[in-house]
């Protein structure tokens, strides 16, 4: 099946050019979790949004640090990674979406955003497949790209830091010549810097321009480009458990790396090119299209730890060379429609992805040469050959036609309701294996709004995810599916500019992919489950006091039809607070002070008989805006420069030192 004949058929999704914070400043609109624009608070969904503000707040440098500060989701168990982003999402893996469309990560193969290009991030938490077809069941992540604004605007920022960092970024946003319906918007960005493992390093340069033309007053063309250039020595965090959660032979510096500083390469090359259109044929029915080609190259050269023999590191390898080249189409028909006490919003939608991965790959899992544990010599390698390289050849092919109803009656009651049909082909060329795939994703939702603020909700959703991943012998992976049945309330109180959400959630993954005792990912027949409790509240108590605040309770285990068996990267218990106060009179006029707390709880991997203790981390930051444009701010994570193990899952992983930047910027 080819998905090119239909390309002009399907087309684009959401309106996400228009998603911005149209409310209050914490009651935003986002069209992420119905693929319409509805405020978060009146979603039958467990959502999450953060706004760039708050992205700059906390000067969050990767898309896995934007959530610390939300509920639900488990950030940094792999210590400083500049490979990817790690997110695990109600104790699963996550799908990543850039306005909209599937951002495709597989295997190494791994598209990594960079913040100071967005404007916004939302988390849509559990199974999504009902609108966005395949996902992983933990949730999704929507990256919203910035785009032009209405007002002329700029910046330009410079960065400093330990480890090195450097960072300087230019953002613009004006009127395109003498067009006034046609605005433009260019970012761009340089950084470098040491990464948190001896002789680890990466360097990234990033520009998206972006071009936006009103039509006309019923017509819109917003037209987005990004290219990404990575160049870094990988950050390998693998550790035994002897020398780190077990001391008494000795203790391993967590920044011993185990690589080959002279060998080890991770050069990536990300570029894209997509447009949003949009027609309005009347106040009541609309259409969207939205496409993207987007083309990941990597060469990696990754050196790990694999296992120990007394005080001597045996170590694996993996080699990647080649290119994904993916193609994705969406096309929306919205239908909105009042006929007395009832409003309802139909949308139709028909969406199609064509993924190909091409290129060569090596797997060496322990004989890649050894050093000393503590004390580790470089060069004892012999590099890959040709000769061992092994083609990878894998092509994956889409089509999902969609349909979802909200209804609003009198006020009061919400419902919502969807069903999604895929057709999905998957062929590894070289083994001349393939997988056809159709699979129905369904979803509904109920919700009460109060006079008081107060909206109960319950809601079930479905997934699916075929993958172009292979095991070690070459078969590909069967699809995995799951299911979620979430039920909570939401609260806006009528004091506080803010919302308060408490929730609790089940979610099970059939066809679920686990490491087994050697440490490889297979494909047993085990279900994953999880059973959890969620609280999350973002304010502001005054208007210069915001606080944050979340806690989660997560039951997560795997179940292989004999035992069940804790998730080892899932802490049962989380919590946060971060606050922030703006003086807005007086001498301090301008300033602006924050910090805050983050506590992980204990996690088990009952494989090895190895708990891995609780840790707390605390947070700060103080900016000052002074003259005209001009601010200055102070970031420190981890500001006790705790030493702690994140996680352990037959490896163990120490979480990120300290890290403290600089920033001086000037907006007009």
């Amino acid at each position: 099946m080819s998905a090119f004949p239909l390309v002009f058929l399907a087309a684009p999704s959401l309106s996400f050019a228009e998603e911005t914070a149209n409310s209050s400043n914490t009651v935003v609109v986002t069209g992420t979790a119905l693929k319409v624009e509805t405020p978060l608070i009146e979603t039958p969904r467990p959502a999450s949004v953060v706004s760039q503000d708050e992205l700059e707040e906390q000067d969050v440098q990767a898309v896995d640090e934007a959530f610390r500060y939300r509920a639900g989701v488990v950030s940094g168990q792999f210590g400083g990674d500049n490979d990817a982003d790690w997110l695990k999402v109600r104790g699963f893996d996550q799908s990543t979406y850039q306005d909209g469309m599937r951002v495709f990560k597989d295997g190494y193969y791994y598209w990594v955003a960079e913040p100071y290009g967005l404007e916004q991030i939302d988390l849509l938490k559990g199974p999504s497949s009902n609108l966005y077809g395949e996902a992983e069941p933990g949730g999704l992540v929507n990256l919203q790209s910035k785009r032009p604004t209405d007002e002329a605007q700029g910046r330009i920022d410079v960065q400093v830091g330990n480890r090195e960092h450097l960072k300087v970024g230019m953002d613009q946003s004006d009127q395109f010549g003498n067009y006034d319906n046609v605005r433009y918007r260019l970012v761009a960005l340089y950084r470098s810097e040491n990464g948190d493992l001896d002789n680890t390093e990466s360097e990234r340069l990033f520009v998206a321009p972006s071009l936006e033309w009103a039509i006309s007053d019923a017509t819109s063309l917003t037209l987005l480009a990004s290219v990404q250039k990575d160049d870094a020595i990988p950050y390998n965090g693998f550790k035994p458990i002897a020398g780190t959660i077990d001391t008494s032979g000795g203790e391993i510096d967590p920044s011993t790396s185990y690589g080959e500083p002279d060998y080890d390469t991770n050069d990536r090359t990300q570029t894209s090119l997509g447009y949003e259109f949009s027609h309005e044929f009347s106040d009541s029915l609309r259409f969207q299209q939205h496409a993207r080609y987007s083309e990941l190259d990597l060469l990696l050269r990754s050196t790990y730890f694999s296992y120990a023999s007394g005080s001597t590191a045996n170590r694996g390898h993996v080699h990647r060379d080649g290119r994904i080249k993916s193609l994705t189409l969406d096309n929306q028909l919205i239908s909105e429609l009042s006929l007395g006490a009832l409003d309802n919003t139909l949308l139709v939608g028909l969406d199609v992805q064509d993924v190909n991965k091409r290129g060569n790959s090596f797997d060496d899992f322990s004989t890649f040469g050894s050093v000393d544990l503590f004390n580790p010599v470089y060069g004892n390698y012999t590099p890959v050959a040709d000769s061992d390289l092994s083609d990878v050849s894998v092509t994956k092919q889409q089509i999902g036609a969609y349909l979802q109803n909200q209804v609003r009656w009198d006020d009061r009651w919400l419902a919502q309701g969807g069903v999604r049909y895929d057709w999905v082909e998957t062929e590894n060329k070289e083994t001349s294996e393939s997988t056809s795939l159709e699979a129905s994703s369904f979803s509904g939702g109920l919700m009460y709004l109060s006079d008081q603020g107060v909206s109960p909700y319950v809601s079930y959703t479905e997934s699916f995810e075929p993958t172009t991943s292979a095991d070690i012998d070459g078969d590909l992976y069967e699809p995995t599916q799951g299911y979620q049945l979430d039920a909570g309330v939401k609260v806006t109180p009528f004091d506080v500019d803010g919302y308060l959400t408490v929730s609790v959630f089940k979610i099970e993954e059939e066809n679920a992919l686990v490491r087994n005792g050697s440490g490889q990912i297979v494909q047993d027949g085990s279900t994953r489950h999880a059973t959890g409790v969620e609280i999350e509240g973002v304010g502001y108590v005054t208007d210069s006091l915001q606080l944050m605040a979340s806690y989660t309770y997560n039951d997560a285990y795997t179940d292989d039809g004999t035992d069940k068996t804790g998730e080892a990267l899932i802490p049962t218990h989380q919590a946060s607070v971060w606050a922030d106060y703006a003086f807005s009179g007086g001498v301090l006029r301008g300033l602006t002070l924050g910090g805050g707390v983050r506590f992980v709880g204990e996690t088990e991997y009952e494989a090895g008989d190895v708990t891995v203790p609780a840790y707390t981390l605390f947070d700060l930051m103080a900016g000052y805006a002074f003259a005209d444009g001009w601010q200055t701010q102070v970031n420190v994570k981890n500001v006790t420069d705790e030493t702690y193990v994140a996680a352990c899952d037959f490896w163990c992983y120490y979480g990120e030192s300290r890290k403290a930047t600089a920033s001086l910027s000037y907006q007009w």
